[in-house]
C-alpha cells in the first residue's frame, strides 16, 4: 500500500516567522491595529482570513480581507526575498522520502503566491504532485480540511499518511483528519506539540524509515 507525506511550509521547511511577525507590524503601522507576539504565536499556522477578524475584533467583508491580506503577503514577499533559508534537514528529507517512494504533497494555510516564491528559492518544486493552499479550502486549521484534500489529490487513504508540523493548530488538524503527525520544535515547544505521535528538534532527526514506521503502526 501507498504511504504520503504531506508537509506544512512556514515553521517546517523555513523558518519564515519573523518575516510573517514584521510583515503584520508593518501593515499594523499603516492601518492602525496592533499583532501582539501573544496573537501572533496563538494564530502562526492559520489562514489569513481567520486571523484578520481576531487582530481587528470586528467582522470583516470579504474584499476587505482580501485587500489586507494581499497586502499583508506583499510585505511578506518583499522581506523574505533573496533572504529564504531552509530549515536543517528540511530540503534533504523532502527528497529523501521522494526517492523512497512516498507520494508528498504540501499542505500549508500561505497562498499560492508565497508558496511559490520559496519552493523555487529551494529548489524543491518537482517534489511535490500535489499542493493545497489557503486558496483551496473553506475551512482553516485546525480543521482537517487542508490535509484532506492534500491525501485526496494523492489518491491516498488519510490513515496512509504523516503529516509534518510545527503549530498547535496543524497538528490538531492532522489528527483531525485521522493521519500520523511528526512535529518540529521549531516555532513552539515541544509541551505544546505533545499531541503529535513524535516530536522532534528538526527535521535532521527523521528519515524514511522514520515516517514508514509511523504510518505502518496506524494501519496495524
Amino acid at each position: 500500500m501507498e504511504r504520503a507525506v504531506i508537509f506544512d511550509l512556514d515553521g517546517v521547511l523555513v523558518d519564515s516567522s519573523e518575516f510573517h511577525r514584521e510583515s503584520w507590524r508593518v501593515v499594523g503601522r499603516e492601518r492602525g491595529f496592533d499583532m501582539t507576539d501573544e496573537l501572533f504565536w496563538r494564530t502562526f499556522g492559520m489562514p489569513n482570513r481567520q486571523i484578520l477578524p481576531m487582530l481587528l475584533h470586528r467582522e470583516l467583508a470579504d474584499d476587505e480581507i482580501a485587500e489586507l491580506s494581499e497586502r499583508k503577503e506583499e510585505v511578506y514577499r518583499d522581506l523574505a526575498a533573496g533572504r529564504i533559508r531552509a530549515l536543517p534537514g528540511a530540503t534533504e528529507l523532502v527528497a529523501a522520502v521522494a526517492d523512497a517512494g512516498f507520494r508528498v504533497a504540501l499542505g500549508s494555510s500561505t497562498p499560492m503566491s508565497n508558496i511559490r516564491v520559496v519552493l523555487d528559492a529551494l529548489c524543491i518544486r518537482e517534489f511535490f504532485e500535489a499542493i493545497v493552499c489557503s486558496d483551496d479550502v473553506t475551512h482553516g486549521k485546525p480543521h482537517p480540511e487542508v490535509f484532506l484534500k492534500a491525501a485526496g489529490k494523492l489518491g491516498v487513504d488519510a490513515r496512509r499518511c504523516a503529516v509534518i508540523e510545527d503549530a498547535v493548530v496543524g497538528v490538531q488538524a492532522a489528527k483531525a483528519a485521522g493521519m500520523k503527525c511528526l512535529a518540529v520544535t521549531t516555532t513552539h515547544p515541544a509541551d505544546k506539540l505533545k499531541a503529535a505521535d513524535l516530536v522532534v528538534p528538526d527535521l535532521t532527526h527523521v528519515g524514511p524509515v522514520t515516517l514508514a514506521g509511523l504510518i505502518d503502526a496506524a494501519s496495524r
